[in-house]
């Protein structure tokens, strides 16, 4: 099976070290300013900042967070299991794109633990575009706007859905998998 796989919030656990820093920028540069919706997957949706602060969070911050998140829970013996089982995996990100060091940092952590994907797409806002050329059997990704219009245009994914973010219902087209386990459990029984 080859499988598209994404970065932040799927392989690594950057999203909740994202929320942690948007709070401390929040509190502390924006006068406490609160979240104006959890279950949107990207800060510039849950919280009403202007451009200017969320450039100045992005310039502040976004390379702390890089440098702070470790892989997710369970990702390592599982990408190794199906690499065993003959699995293929393309990176289908958009790291690097906001800070391009985002991506060297990203190279870093998979080095040190021993990861190395079969092909990468670094800075990609057009995961759909990515999925169609790579000719994906499916997708794993944490955004559930992105999760909507691989499905509005047949391919499959894996929702890995953070607590937060908003509640999709299941299809033939998409599952949601709230961890490593799920998403082993899901490959094995779907090759």
């Amino acid at each position: 099976m080859k499988i598209g796989i994404d970065l932040d919030g799927v392989v690594i656990d950057s999203e909740t070290t994202f929320r942690t820093y948007e709070e401390i920028y929040a509190i502390e540069n924006l006068n406490g300013r609160k979240m104006i919706n959890s279950e949107e997957p990207k800060f510039q949706g849950r919280y009403d900042w202007t451009k200017e602060e969320q450039q100045e969070f992005i310039e502040r911050y976004f390379m702390d967070v890089s440098k702070n998140s470790g892989l997710m829970s369970g990702f390592v013996p599982v990408y190794k299991r199906l690499k065993e089982q003959g699995h293929e995996f393309v990176v289908i990100t958009a790291r690097g794109g906001f800070i391009e060091e985002m991506k060297d940092d990203a190279e870093r952590l998979l080095n040190e633990n021993g990861i190395k994907f079969d092909k990468y797409y670094w800075k990609n806002d057009d995961k759909l575009e990515a999925c169609k050329i790579e000719n994906v059997d499916i997708m794993i990704d944490d955004d559930y706007k992105i999760i909507k219009r691989l499905n509005d245009n047949g391919i499959k994914a894996l929702y890995f859905r953070d607590t937060n973010l908003l509640k999709l219902e299941e299809s033939q087209l998409m599952h949601e998998v709230n961890n490593w386990g799920d998403v082993y459990r899901y490959i094995c029984e779907n090759k």
